[in-house]
């Protein structure tokens, strides 16, 4: 019988979670990317929303399993940690990145935490001057997570959807 990986088990739950909260009018789904990378057998998948009527700022929420981790839990392996990664990403356009910035630092650190990985990467097009900066905001939980995690994924969804309002 086939018995479903943790990272097909969390993506199950974590589409089913944003797409309630879709149903329910809370957020609004604009993408979805499923891979398989069948040159190193590793599983992608990412899914992005914004707030209703606010698309000039998303969210996605990405899940990934590599090579390790999935032969790991296929093969029983008791020498890899058993999981896959799950990162929530955000994306606003920035008027004044200098200015703007420090305060997306310090308001992801008062959702997230201070336990968290924060990277910000500034996109922007050289010699447009209409093209607004983009701002890549990834939160870095810096660990595996595992099926405990399903009963924590409404409330991180609930996080997802303040920092989307308050950025």
């Amino acid at each position: 019988m086939f018995d479903p990986t943790i990272f097909e088990n969390l993506k199950v739950v974590v589409e089913g979670a944003v797409y309630d909260l879709d149903f329910r009018g809370k957020l609004e789904i604009i993408g979805r990317t499923d891979r398989i990378e069948l040159s190193v057998m590793s599983r992608y998948y990412a899914i992005q929303f914004s707030l209703p009527g606010q698309p000039d700022k998303w969210a996605e929420l990405r899940l990934w399993a590599d090579t390790e981790d999935l032969a790991g839990e296929i093969l029983e392996l008791n020498t890899v940690t058993l999981g896959c990664r799950m990162q929530p990403v955000f994306y606003k356009r920035l008027k004044d990145p200098a200015g703007e910035c420090p305060e997306i630092e310090r308001l992801t650190a008062e959702i997230w935490g201070n336990h968290i990985g924060l990277m910000q990467r500034i996109i922007s097009v050289y010699g447009d001057n209409d093209f607004l900066p983009l701002d890549e905001i990834t939160v870095d939980f810096q660990r595996r997570f595992g099926e405990e995690v399903v009963q924590d994924l409404p409330e991180m969804l609930e996080h997802m959807l303040l920092m989307l309002d308050k950025l």
